[in-house]
């Protein structure tokens, strides 16, 4: 469901210029993440149960994860699609995937993903469809992709945000600070697909079946509260920038950043590194049968 009056255009718009804007930052700042986005790459991969000879859609592949572990395991027979919104998102990700012959990325919008029936054995989705604005027809469009009997697998943040700090610590100071707003009800957002009886009841109306809804605590850890700051200022949308600088003069406000490192500091272990354990829903749906 979509709140009323919600500018889907614009928010698309925002989207795919937010996301241009921080590609540079993300990749900057991968292996951080990526100490708890591959555990859960993987995990995707073995729900999906990708295998040689497949063909995988990933759906918000970002810079290419997980569709750069899916193309390892699919092998020259099969064939792996990432798309994303993002221009820049996929120029980072082509560049990753250098000489991969069997791996695309293209620029497309999961919403409007034009491709005949059962064109893919496998879709797979980490922390992307949360985004989507009509969830329900874009549900729905997967399953048509998919081949009888085909799987999605998808990764998507649990709510509360307080459940994964990775994602929700900084932004959370930053809202705080700048006095926003919470989200609308019903508009896309990094947590609205949290609920897994939601995410289950979706599943099952876009047409899927044998749906199973599991959890896994993304295991991000970071060098130090300083290095996790700096990965909340690379990833922070250029609107929130705007706004510090209007209220506080900098965009790297040093009061701003140090309040997001001491937050950071309250997840620090003894040997000084940063652990935030991050609740992720994983998702498994089986396309119906001809």
């Amino acid at each position: 469901m979509t709140a009323t009056g919600f500018d889907a255009a614009g928010y698309k718009r925002d989207q795919r210029e937010n996301w241009d804007a921080i590609s540079e930052g993300w990749e900057a700042c991968r292996a951080e993440f990526e100490t708890g986005g591959a555990p859960v790459s993987a995990l995707l991969l073995e729900l999906g149960g990708v295998r040689p000879g497949h063909r995988v859609l990933d759906v918000g592949t970002g810079t290419g994860d997980p569709a750069l572990a899916a193309a390892a395991a699919v092998g020259p027979r099969g064939r792996v699609t990432g798309i994303d919104l993002a221009p820049g998102m996929i120029e980072r990700a082509r560049a990753r995937a250098a000489s991969g012959g069997n791996v695309a990325f293209e620029v497309g919008d999961a919403e409007s993903l034009d491709r005949p029936a059962a064109s893919f054995d496998v879709v797979l989705s980490r922390w992307g469809l949360m985004f989507v604005v009509d969830r329900a027809a874009t549900l729905r469009s997967l399953a048509r992709m998919l081949a009888p009997g085909g799987v999605l697998a998808a990764a998507t943040w649990a709510a509360p945000g307080s459940l994964a700090p990775m994602t929700s610590l900084g932004f959370g100071v930053l809202a705080r600070r700048l006095e926003l707003p919470p989200p609308r009800e019903g508009a896309p957002s990094p947590f609205s697909m949290g609920d897994p009886e939601v995410l289950r009841e979706e599943l099952a109306e876009a047409g899927f079946g044998q749906i199973e809804i599991g959890s896994f605590e993304a295991p991000f850890v970071l060098s130090s509260p300083e290095r996790y700051a700096e990965y909340s200022k690379a990833v922070a949308p250029p609107g929130l920038k705007a706004l510090l600088r209007e209220r506080f003069g900098s965009e790297d406000d040093p009061d701003t950043w140090a309040e997001v490192a001491d937050a950071a500091a309250a997840f620090r272990r003894a040997d000084g590194r940063v652990s935030l354990p991050s609740k992720t829903l994983l998702a498994r749906a089986v396309s119906p049968a001809a």
